[in-house]
């Protein structure tokens, strides 16, 4: 399923600073301001690191602990299927004694 965090090139959108492209010419006196710009492009990107490992480490978390409720249930599962009826997957769930359900049919005026 496509969203806005699969679209291609999204994530890569570059800045006007970052891209290097300006709106007036650059004069001599705007290093500070260079310097200024790139520090906070440094720590946005910084703190979206940051993020991102958060997010992982929580995903990863999340992944062990369903694959442990996974072997846990499947080693249950094993467990009852040896204790009971060996044929217990053999059997249909049908009504017992029971003719097969008629349904009422309608028609439906649109």
């Amino acid at each position: 399923m496509r969203d806005v965090n699969n679209l291609p090139g999204l994530h890569k959108a570059r800045t006007m600073f970052s891209a290097k492209k300006r709106s007036r010419p650059r004069i001599q006196s705007s290093t500070y301001l260079d310097l200024y710009m790139l520090d906070k492009e440094k720590e946005r990107l910084l703190k979206e690191s940051e993020r991102l490992s958060l997010r992982d480490t929580g995903i990863k978390n999340r992944l062990k602990e369903i694959d442990l409720e996974v072997n846990k249930l499947q080693k249950t599962e094993v467990v009852n299927k040896a204790s009971t009826n060996p044929s217990f997957s053999e059997r249909t769930f049908t009504q017992k004694g029971a003719a097969k359900k008629e349904w009422k049919k309608m028609t439906l005026n649109y």
